[in-house]
């Protein structure tokens, strides 16, 4: 009976193909279950099987995966996004498989309630108000003092997050998120939090071990568009120590600690202040820049673990990598995108990848969706490093057709 390892749900941009692909190097049957596999990249790859099933039903899960058991021998199961990675977690504890704690995670991705227990353990992070209306939101602003961040206090991806220098920006957002224009799971949660102002770091940690710490440089605010991540982050011994010493704090503040967790942080006055933990791998590029710069593949380890065996976090090499990331200059129709080939010709640049194709209506939404692809390079030094992805970016080019106006239609 051959072994499987199942994914649950997937990711549009890449995570979840590389699990189904260290899968496979793993000598695993990859089998996706997802309420509609055309969405993801690992539709239709080679060697695949996907699945439809309601993912947000964890009874039809269990069946599905009851079902698989009688032609697979499953020896793992996981997931590559928030939602879908406590759903992996539940499957696991019915199954008896290794896998993470539901509760932290559910817990984790409800943002107040990921602030109020790392408040109560002493973890620094921005000063926060919960609302849920226009009149608390409001309050909350004059509290905190401006300029403040609001945003939803379930989501992911930076949807719905904006910072709001006046109280008429407060409004405006405020607006956008209760009226009609922002996609609610369920009852409004808004977080109106401090902006914590300084340099952003990520620390990506597997267990209780840190495996890397990078930077990122994020286009022009209102808005947290990522521009590019490096990694490692070139910070001195005692700002690293800082930052994994919080790191792990997380950790025991949020119950997590077993498999992959992604820390963000802003360097302060304060020092390194939390502003978001993610109970799971952080998404592409990130797992191919730690594999770059260090030689641990965190997919690969995460897959050991989610089947029972041990891992190796050894670092293999020391090399900078960076991901820059193709950004949509306009909204409108995408007419053409191309470059690949020459870009991915450039000596140095280790994947360059498009997550659009020609005709696909482009509407900036001020958070990763409006990403349209990235390339990653590495190198010895930072600044080869970045004159190599300077070399390829300068490479690709693309044309957007602005949409009609009511003017431009008018008879």
């Amino acid at each position: 009976m051959a072994r499987a390892l199942i994914l649950i749900g997937g990711t549009i941009m890449g995570s979840g193909l590389l699990y189904l692909q260290a899968a496979q190097r793993l000598g695993l049957q990859p089998i996706a279950l997802s309420d509609d596999p055309t969405r993801y990249d690992h539709f239709a790859a080679k060697g695949v099987e996907s699945i439809r099933v309601d993912t947000d039903d964890l009874d039809a899960l269990i069946r599905e995966c009851s079902r698989l058991r009688t032609t697979y021998d499953i020896a793992g199961i996981t997931g590559a996004a928030d939602s879908f990675y406590a759903t992996a977690g539940n499957l696991c504890r019915h199954f008896d498989l290794p896998g993470p704690n539901p509760e932290a995670i559910e817990q984790c991705l409800d943002k107040y309630t990921q602030r109020q227990l790392l408040a109560a353990s002493g973890v620094p992070i921005p000063a926060y108000r919960l609302a849920a209306n226009a009149a608390e939101i409001k309050d909350s602003a004059a509290e905190i003092g401006l300029p403040v961040i609001v945003k939803p206090a379930m989501g992911h991806s930076s949807v719905g997050v904006r910072l709001c220098r006046t109280a008429d920006e407060v409004v405006e957002h405020t607006t956008h998120l209760l009226g009609g224009k922002h996609i609610w799971r369920s009852s409004p949660k808004i977080l109106v939090e401090e902006f914590a102002q300084g340099p952003y770091y990520t620390a990506e940690i597997m267990g209780n071990e840190v495996v890397a710490i990078g930077t990122g440089d994020f286009g022009c605010p209102p808005h947290f568009v990522c521009r590019e991540f490096t990694f490692p982050a070139l910070v001195g011994d005692d700002e690293h120590e800082r930052i994994a010493d919080v790191s792990l704090s997380c950790l025991r503040a949020l119950g997590l600690g077993w498999g992959p967790t992604n820390v963000e942080f802003r360097w302060t006055k304060r020092g390194p202040v939390v502003i978001e933990v993610n109970p799971r791998l952080a998404g592409t590029p990130f797992p191919q820049l730690v594999q770059l710069a260090y030689g641990v593949d965190l997919i690969i380890e995460h897959v050991k673990l989610a089947i029972g065996e041990e891992w190796d976090l050894r670092r293999r090499h020391s090399h900078i990598a960076a991901a820059r990331h193709l950004i949509a200059d306009r909204d409108g129709t995408l007419d053409w995108i191309d470059g690949h080939s020459q870009a991915a010709a450039v000596s140095g640049v280790a994947e360059v990848k498009f997550y659009v194709e020609p005709k696909t209506p482009i509407v900036r939404k001020g958070d990763d969706r409006d990403c349209m692809g990235h390339v990653i390079a590495a190198s010895c030094s930072l600044a080869h490093t970045e004159a190599i992805l300077q070399s390829a970016v300068d490479l690709i080019n693309w044309s957007i057709t602005p949409f009609p106006t009511t003017d431009t239609m008018a008879p």
